[in-house]
C-alpha cells in the first residue's frame, strides 16, 4: 500500500493517505482530545477540541476534518495548541451547570477529564447561564439538557446507526439545542448506546440514576444470552445487585454496541425469582414451602420411576445439556432427554459453516436476502452491522416473507414459502435474474422458516446446492441453539414417560400445548410462571450472572458467562441438582475417549483452554465432518404452503429473563401505547 511521510512533534511517521490528522495521531499512539469525534460516526468537526498546530498555518486546525498531506508537520502539545484548547473548554463551560456532585456521569465524564487538563481554576463569566428543557426519550434514557455541549453524537448515532430520525438540532448559534422533534420514546432496539456515546451527563441511564458511583462498582466480563449473537458485555454490580451492563468492545462480534435487552434486562436477576422450593399439597390445594432435605427425600420416587424424561429448550447452556445427555446415555432404558425445538434434526449430526459472520457482512457488495427473518427484532446488533455496511455500499436488500418495519431500505416479496423457493430456483423472471447476476449474495435464513419445512438443515443444504455462490446464515433466536443442534438431542416428546423434569423451560404457548397431557413432576428454573404451577414441585436454579455457563453463538463461537457474585437466594446449580438426584459423581460421566462427541463437548465447555475462535472451532469441526461422511439421510424436504409466521412480535419480551424484567415490561408497554393500526387512523 502506498504510504506518505508526515511529522508529528518532530517525529517522522509513515501513514496511509486520505486519512484525517486525528486518525494519523491515533495510529502513532498520540492522544488528541475530542468531544464530537467518534470512530463509528461521521465527522462533524463542531466541538473544536481536537485543535492542532500545522506548520505554515497561522490558526490551529481541527484535526478530525483535516487530511494528512505529504511532508506535513504537526504539533499537538505546543503552548499555542494548549491555549486554544483552554479557550474551547472555557467556552463549553460558559453555560454548563456545576452539578458534578449529583451527575451520574461524574467519574466517567470526558468534560471533567478535559477540564482537569485544560480548564482554568476560575471563571471570567458573570452573566446568567442559559438553560434547556429536558426531553422525554422513554423509560431507558434520562435527559438533563442543560449539560449538553451540542457535540451531535446522539443525532448522528440515531440517524446513521440506529436508523431512526429521533434526535435533531433546534435553533442556531448560541441557542442551538439537541432534542426530539416529537416527545415520545426513542423507538430503537439499540437506543441505549447513546448513553455511552454522550461525553457529558446530558444522556444517562434512567434505571441506573442515583444508584452508585463508578468507583463503587465491581466488574466482570460476561456474555449476553438474550439472542443468538452472544454480545460481549461488562457486568457492573455492587454486593449482590447488578446496577448496570455495558458493552465490551469486540470488533469480530458486536463492536462497541449492545441491544437494549442486553443492557437493561438485568433487573430480572432479582425480580420474580424462585428463591425457595415449593411443593403442591393436594390436601391444602396450594403450594407449600419445603426444605432441601425434604426435597431430596421426596425426589427419590421420581428418579425410581420406569421412565424419566428431561425437557430442555434452546436456552439451555451447553455443559448442562451435555451432562444430561450423558446421564441419558448411561441409563437409556430409564432416562430420556428431549429438546423442545423444531429446528433440531433427529438423527442428523449437523454443523453449519457460518463462522465470522460479522467480517463477511463487511465484505457484502451487491445483495442481501432476508429469508423469513425480521433481522431488526431477532438480532439488533447484526441488523446494525448490515445497516452500517449498507450506508457505505448501497447494496440491494430483498426480504422474502412477512412484511415488517425495517430501518434499512428493503423490498418485500411473497409470503408463501413455496413461491419463495421458486424464486431461488430461478423461476421468477425479475428476482431470479437479480440472484443470478449477483456476485456473492448473502442470505440470512430466519428461524421462522423452520416452522414451515420438515427439516431446516436439509432445506438450507438444498438452497446451497442451488445457489452455490451464496453465503447462507441460519439465524436462530436463542443463545445456545447452535450448541444443542450439535449435540443432536431428540426433539420428540417421550409420551411413555412416568415423570417429567423441565429444566429452564420458557413459558410459551408451544410448551404449554406440548406439556398439556404429560405427567409433570419437577420444574427447575430461575423464575416462576403459570406453566410452573402445573408441576408438582418448583425448584430454583442459578442465573447466568451467578454461575459459569457455556453457549455456542450463531457463528459457532463458544463463549462462557462469568460468575459475578454468589446468589443471594438459597439456590443450587442445575448440574448439582441432577447429580444429587441420581447420587452420581461427575467424574464417573467424564469420557476418556478423545474422539468421542462427549469429550469434544467437554473440551468446548472449557473455553479458557483456548486463545482464539479458530483454535476451538477447528478440532471439533473436523471430527464432525468425518462423521458426516457416513450420513446417508435423505435431503428431501417437505414445504408448507402456509405464509411465513413471525415468531418474535415483542422485541423487549422474548424469553424468561426479559419477561420478568420491569424495565423491559415498561418498554413493551410504551411501544404498545404508541403503536397504531388501521382502526386508529
Amino acid at each position: 500500500m502506498f504510504m506518505i511521510s508526515i511529522k508529528i512533534n518532530d517525529f517522522e511517521f509513515l501513514v496511509r493517505p486520505n486519512i484525517s490528522v486525528l486518525d494519523a495521531c491515533k495510529y502513532a499512539g498520540i492522544n488528541v482530545p475530542r468531544f464530537c469525534y467518534h470512530e463509528t460516526l461521521s465527522v462533524s468537526g463542531n466541538c473544536r477540541m481536537c485543535l492542532v498546530e500545522i506548520e505554515n498555518l497561522e490558526k490551529p486546525l481541527a484535526s478530525c476534518v483535516a487530511e494528512v498531506e505529504e511532508g506535513m508537520s504537526i504539533w499537538v502539545d505546543t503552548p499555542f495548541v494548549k491555549k486554544a484548547r483552554e479557550n474551547v473548554v472555557e467556552a463549553l463551560l460558559l453555560n454548563h451547570p456545576l452539578d458534578c456532585p449529583i451527575c451520574d456521569q461524574a467519574g466517567e465524564c470526558d468534560l471533567q477529564d478535559q477540564t482537569k487538563t485544560y480548564g482554568s481554576s476560575y471563571s471570567r463569566f458573570f452573566f446568567e447561564k442559559t438553560s434547556s428543557e429536558d426531553k422525554y426519550c422513554g423509560p431507558l434514557i434520562k435527559t438533563i439538557m442543560t449539560r449538553c455541549i451540542t457535540c451531535t453524537r446522539c443525532v448522528r448515532y440515531a440517524a446513521e446507526v440506529a436508523g431512526v430520525e429521533f434526535f435533531g438540532t433546534i435553533n442556531r448559534g448560541n441557542g442551538t439545542e439537541i432534542g426530539a422533534y416529537v416527545s415520545k420514546m426513542f423507538e430503537s432496539e439499540i437506543s441505549g448506546n447513546v448513553i455511552d456515546l454522550c461525553p457529558v451527563g446530558a444522556l444517562t441511564s434512567k434505571p441506573y440514576a442515583f444508584k452508585a458511583r463508578p468507583w463503587e462498582l465491581r466488574l466482570t466480563e460476561s456474555v449476553d444470552i438474550t439472542d443468538s449473537l452472544g454480545s460481549n458485555i461488562y457486568v457492573n454490580f455492587k454486593e449482590t445487585e447488578i446496577l448496570r451492563i455495558l458493552p465490551k468492545s469486540n470488533n469480530d462480534l458486536n463492536s462497541s454496541i449492545i441491544s437494549d435487552k442486553a443492557r437493561f434486562s438485568y433487573d430480572a436477576n432479582h425480580n420474580n425469582r424462585v428463591n425457595d422450593i415449593f411443593e403442591y399439597s393436594s390436601k391444602k390445594k396450594s403450594f407449600q414451602k419445603i426444605s432441601w432435605s425434604k426435597f431430596f427425600k421426596n425426589i427419590d420416587h421420581v428418579v425410581e420411576t420406569k421412565k424419566l424424561n428431561f425437557l430442555v429448550d434452546s436456552r439451555c447452556d451447553l455443559a448442562t445439556a451435555n451432562f444430561l445427555k450423558k446421564i441419558a446415555n448411561k441409563y437409556p432404558e430409564k432416562v430420556s432427554l428431549t429438546l423442545l425445538s423444531k429446528t433440531n434434526s433427529k438423527g442428523n449430526l449437523y454443523i453449519r459453516n457460518q463462522t465470522n459472520i460479522m467480517n463477511q457482512i463487511d465484505n457484502v457488495e451487491d445483495l442481501v436476502i432476508l429469508l423469513g427473518s425480521n433481522l431488526r427484532l431477532e438480532s439488533a446488533v447484526l441488523n446494525a452491522r448490515v445497516r452500517f455496511r449498507y450506508k457505505n455500499t448501497l447494496f440491494n436488500v430483498q426480504a422474502m416473507g412477512l412484511n415488517f418495519n425495517e430501518n434499512i431500505p428493503t423490498s418485500f416479496v411473497h409470503l408463501n414459502l413455496s413461491k419463495i423457493v421458486n424464486v431461488l430456483e430461478g423461476k421468477s423472471p425479475v428476482l431470479s435474474k437479480l440472484l443470478i447476476t449477483s456476485k456473492k449474495p448473502f442470505v440470512i435464513v430466519g428461524e421462522n422458516i423452520a416452522d414451515r419445512v420438515s427439516n431446516i438443515n436439509n432445506f438450507i443444504r438444498r438452497l446451497s446446492a442451488i445457489l452455490s455462490t451464496a453465503k447462507f446464515v441460519f439465524l436462530q433466536n436463542s443463545a445456545n441453539s447452535e450448541g444443542l443442534d450439535f449435540l443432536n438431542i431428540d426433539s420428540s416428546l417421550n409420551k411413555t414417560s412416568n415423570s417429567v423434569v423441565a429444566i429452564n423451560l420458557d413459558d410459551t404457548y408451544t410448551n404449554r400445548k406440548l406439556l398439556n397431557d404429560s405427567k409433570k413432576s419437577v420444574w427447575l428454573n430461575t423464575h416462576g410462571s403459570s406453566l410452573a404451577t402445573k408441576f408438582k414441585t418448583i425448584v430454583p436454579t442459578l442465573t447466568s450472572f451467578e454461575t459459569e455457563q457455556v453457549y455456542i453463538n450463531v457463528e459457532a463461537r463458544p463463549q462462557m458467562t462469568q460468575k459475578s457474585f454468589a446468589s443471594f437466594f438459597d439456590v443450587k446449580s442445575t448440574q448439582d441438582l441432577v447429580v444429587s438426584m441420581f447420587n452420581l459423581n461427575k467424574a464417573d460421566l467424564t469420557s476418556n475417549n478423545e474422539n468421542s462427541l462427549s469429550h469434544i463437548v467437554e473440551q468446548i465447555s472449557n473455553v479458557n483452554l483456548y486463545d482464539s475462535q479458530k483454535e476451538i472451532v477447528s478440532p471439533f469441526k473436523s471430527i464432525v465432518n468425518n462423521l458426516l461422511k457416513n450420513d446417508n439421510i435423505s435431503t428431501s424436504v417437505l414445504i408448507s404452503t402456509y405464509p411465513v409466521k413471525q415468531k418474535i412480535k415483542d422485541f423487549y419480551c422474548t424469553d424468561t429473563i426479559t419477561r420478568n424484567s420491569v424495565i423491559m415490561q415498561e418498554c413493551s408497554s410504551e411501544i404498545i401505547k404508541n403503536s397504531t393500526n388501521f382502526y386508529n387512523n
